[in-house]
């Protein structure tokens, strides 16, 4: 018998992700101060990519400390862009000012997994994705941001890559799924090797 699978995220687009690849799954959100975390990371120095994964590997083990039963996963979202790191827009006019920082430049995403079995961590993936968004003008950013919101105020970055986000950008190098938020076919690939998946 397969044991249950977790998602440890509120993020309708994982949970989207997971129902599409057909996995048979519950959502059990993990109550983490994500940003006291982040901020003591910043402070510390750490690199995007690492805060990433500890926010994942935070949110995995809350829930497996209660369900060690179970395979739990959890999973983050890192924007970085001239060295500083982006949340979620707060208004619409934080995010019209987000993306006119963003406009013209390159900047990274780093999408995190980390899988819990039997209460401790057992695989972790960072995936690194270069975006490049075209030179914006305010007239679009105004009218994007009047057409998209609320729905882009979940997104880091302003941006729904599945939806009219994808105009935004000149080019994209990496996982398509890690922009979504998640590697998953990293992750699928994982749960099926170790027979958690039928495969």
């Amino acid at each position: 018998m397969t044991k249950p699978i977790i998602l440890a995220s509120m993020s309708e687009i994982r949970q989207k992700m997971f129902q599409n690849a057909g996995v048979n799954f519950t959502v059990r959100p993990a109550r983490v101060d994500e940003h006291a975390i982040r901020a003591a990371l910043v402070q510390e120095q750490a690199r995007a990519r690492d805060i990433a994964d500890t926010l994942a590997e935070y949110k995995a083990r809350k829930i497996a400390e209660k369900s060690p039963e179970s395979i739990v996963i959890g999973s983050d979202q890192i924007l970085e862009c001239d060295s500083q790191l982006l949340e979620k827009p707060s208004s619409q006019t934080d995010a019209k000012e987000q993306l006119r920082n963003l406009s013209g430049k390159t900047h990274h995403l780093f999408s995190a997994a980390v899988v819990y079995d039997d209460g401790a961590p057992v695989w972790r993936q960072v995936r690194t994705v270069r975006m490049t968004m075209r030179t914006l003008s305010p007239g679009y950013i105004d009218a994007y941001v009047g057409r998209n919101w609320p729905g882009i105020g979940a997104c880091v970055g302003c941006y729904q890559i599945e939806a009219e986000g994808v105009r935004l950008f000149s080019r994209i190098e990496g996982d398509y799924f890690s922009v979504l938020g998640m590697p998953l076919t990293d992750l699928l690939s994982f749960l099926t090797q170790k027979g958690i998946l039928e495969g």
